[in-house]
């Protein structure tokens, strides 16, 4: 396995997508997908455990070093598929397993579900469906986003005088990182600047979607990925009550294998929550008796 990365740039339909191959050449094909306001970096500790497996970890649209929507497009959930299409397009695939963590899960999920013929598996971390929302709720979201895609369309990235600044910030974001975790987002997600740094994440990401599923939407995508073999982590520190709100939906869906493991939010970038995550979807990734 190889421990350094090869750096790539992705490119279709006049989009650059940038990236982290780890493995074989011949391993496995695998595309992981990070979560919000994350990078490609995020998988960093555990790639290098995932024996046999060819992994592009990619930068999503709007983060890291990747190129951000235009200014009259929208980050909404599902437009991460196509993006998905298209990466397995420049990467010459036609199928391909998906791994992927909270915002991403969702993604992955989404892009099995409208494309399930050409997803093999999915191991997903700390992340499974989109809350839904009753109908009744679209025309105040709507709103809501509009409101906020004019503000935060209008907001320049926050400035810090040194990078040790950017990754003390990151540190004690939403989901609190240690240090070393925070070093490595931080490092692929900033930009220089004559004075500092700042964060070299779209601004627009702060926005929320413009629309939202359903639960019977949901459960159309879901229903779709029953032949898909699906693997999901949940971390028993992670998001707040996501295991107790998943616990009725997954009772649905038997073919989704669950595993609750000690840790938090982004327990795949701590040594621990690493190992474990690897042990179970390592296997898994690869279609080996006794991983399927």
């Amino acid at each position: 396995m190889t421990q350094s990365p090869r750096e790539l740039v992705l490119e279709f339909d006049r989009k650059a997508i940038a990236a982290r191959q780890w493995g074989p050449i011949d391993g496995v094909p695998v595309i992981a997908l990070h979560g919000w306001l994350d990078n490609c970096a995020s998988f960093d500790r555990l790639a290098p455990l995932l024996h046999g497996v060819k992994l592009i970890a990619v930068d999503m649209a709007g983060h890291g070093r990747s190129y951000h929507r235009s200014r009259d497009a929208n980050y909404n959930i599902w437009e991460e598929v196509e993006d998905v299409v298209g990466i397995a397009q420049a990467l010459g695939l036609r199928r391909f397993s998906l791994l992927a963590h909270s915002r991403g899960a969702i993604a992955a999920m989404l892009t099995a579900g409208a494309f399930p013929d050409r997803v093999e598996r999915l191991a997903l971390i700390d992340g499974l469906v989109p809350p839904p929302i009753d109908s009744s709720e679209a025309p105040q979201i709507l709103a809501h986003a509009v409101a906020q895609r004019t503000r935060y369309g209008a907001r320049k990235p926050r400035r810090f005088d040194s990078l040790q600044q950017a990754v003390e910030a990151r540190r004690k974001g939403i989901f609190p990182l240690s240090e070393q975790a925070a070093q490595r987002l931080t490092e692929r997600g900033t930009k220089a600047l004559d004075d500092g740094f700042s964060w070299s994440s779209d601004p627009r990401l702060m926005a929320t979607s413009t629309a939202k599923l359903t639960r019977d939407q949901v459960a159309a995508f879901l229903d779709c990925t029953r032949e898909v073999p699906i693997r999901l982590v949940l971390a028993r520190d992670g998001i707040a009550d996501m295991i107790e709100r998943l616990r009725p939906l997954l009772e649905r869906y038997p073919h989704i294998a669950v595993q609750e493991m000690a840790g938090g939010h982004h327990l795949h970038m701590e040594a621990a929550g690493a190992k474990a995550v690897a042990d179970w979807f390592g296997a898994f990734l690869r279609g080996e008796e006794g991983g399927q």
